[in-house]
């Protein structure tokens, strides 16, 4: 199995902030957010208000950037990002 290669962030990138659905509560967003939805804790310059801060949700802490998730830009994170949530829903 390859190694997944951790990388830092791309500082304004945000992808995962809007991308993924995140179901534990986020301040100013009680019931967590839904997929493609922007995070209410994302700057206008798709930086991240609560990165370090106590309140951030335990699921975006634990999201490390990788080469195969993050790619090379926005858009190839986002993406895959969405690849992802798509396969990976619940049936309904």
């Amino acid at each position: 199995m390859p190694e997944q290669r951790i990388m830092e962030c791309r500082i304004g990138c945000g992808a995962c902030c809007i991308a993924m659905s995140i179901s534990s509560p986020i301040p100013g967003m009680p019931d967590g957010k839904p997929a493609g939805t922007r995070c209410v804790q994302l700057t206008s310059d798709n930086r991240c208000k609560l990165f370090g801060k106590p309140e951030r949700p335990l699921v975006c802490v634990q999201l490390k950037p990788s080469r195969e998730m993050c790619g090379t830009s926005f858009d190839e994170a986002h993406s895959y990002l969405t690849f992802l949530e798509e396969a990976t829903k619940p049936d309904v």
